[in-house]
């Protein structure tokens, strides 16, 4: 297992560097860079200034070629943005500096990558956590209790409701949710904007855990729906599977209870499927979804980091949040597998035996 490890591990440098390379090459033939978008503005700016630059004044993308802006001031955006070197010579200072873990400074927020992901992390972190557990809270109880009822009229109604959660996207429901609970048409009861309230350090300790969980209800409600009704389909049919199997006949001929048999016997021979999808649950909760649900409700995390960086061409915060993401899929994959050999000891990474 041992061997099997290292070898993950070694295997993972080669990956990201391999993200990371095509990434750094994909933005090199993007149009509108970070000069080009900067350059853009100033012109824009001076189109709204009366300035003769044939720029109309909504600005944006609508570049007109530099006119009326100075070369030595072009010059000196680019060295700003370190766009006077080369690309190979951006590209291998790129790597020089993710592995000391320097991930740069933004262009356009004016302070390091490493901090601006910091203050965006806990929105991020705060989502994806409540909805990796209750995903699994909500998906394995009521698989199982499908799967020992399978065919009844539970299992056809859960089916049923399971089937309609898993075809409606997580920003669909979120429109409904605000519509229905958060002072649209309906009821005005949840909040819409932030993780806490404006005086939630004014608050006693429980006042502050109860307006925490009153920001959380909505989103994080948008984000499990769609994602449990795999892992419960999934677990009712390991379940049936497992039922089936001679070993439960004879535990019960040995006179085991049922719930003995279900959850002593059942449950660890089933449970492997289950930590098979850790991993893609896992960075499905944070990562997935994570933008439309943050920019409908209003929350400034790393999803919405990452698309306004894209927008901005703030390549600094783009590659930086993509080696942090890239970095945590892998670990997390690789402590999946090492979870495949805690429920199953008979597993073995190593070449079989002779």
């Amino acid at each position: 297992m041992w061997q099997y490890l290292i070898k993950r591990l070694l295997v993972m440098v080669p990956t990201l560097l391999g993200i990371l390379t095509l990434t750094f090459i994909v933005m090199q033939f993007m149009p509108g860079g970070p000069v080009e978008h900067m350059l853009a503005q100033l012109d824009s700016h001076g189109a709204r200034s009366g300035a003769d630059t044939g720029e109309s004044a909504s600005g944006g993308w609508n570049y007109s070629g530099r006119r009326g802006i100075d070369a030595q001031q072009v010059e000196q955006i680019k060295t700003l943005y370190g766009f006077d070197q080369p690309p190979l010579e951006r590209y291998w200072h790129m790597l020089k500096n993710f592995l000391h873990f320097e991930l740069g400074d933004s262009y356009y927020h004016h302070q390091s990558v490493a901090s601006l992901i910091q203050e965006k992390l806990a929105v991020t972190v705060s989502l994806g956590v409540w909805t990796f557990f209750l995903t699994y809270l909500i998906s394995v109880p009521l698989g199982v209790a499908k799967a020992v009822r399978a065919g009844s009229r539970f299992d056809f109604i859960t089916s049923l409701l399971v089937l309609i959660g898993y075809a409606m996207p997580g920003f669909i429901l979120g429109v409904m949710l605000i519509v229905l609970f958060g002072g649209g048409s309906f009821w005005d009861i949840f909040p819409l904007r932030g993780l806490t309230s404006d005086n939630w350090h004014e608050l006693g300790t429980s006042d502050k855990i109860l307006d925490y969980l009153w920001h959380v209800t909505l989103p994080v409600t948008a984000s499990v729906v769609s994602l449990f009704a795999i892992k419960t389909l999934l677990t009712k049919n390991m379940f049936l599977e497992e039922i089936r199997r001679q070993y439960v006949l004879t535990a019960r001929a040995k006179g085991l209870s049922e719930r003995r048999v279900l959850w002593k016997h059942i449950f660890r021979n089933a449970l492997l499927p289950l930590v098979t999808g850790f991993p893609g649950t896992f960075i499905g909760a944070f990562f997935t979804g994570s933008l439309l649900i943050e920019t409908l409700f209003s929350l400034d995390g790393l999803g919405l980091l990452s698309y306004e960086s894209i927008n901005n061409r703030d390549y600094p915060v783009v590659l930086g949040t993509l080696y942090l993401f890239t970095l945590i899929g892998l670990l997390i994959k690789l402590l999946g597998d090492i979870a495949y050999v805690l429920v199953d000891p008979r597993i073995k990474f190593s070449a079989q035996e002779a």
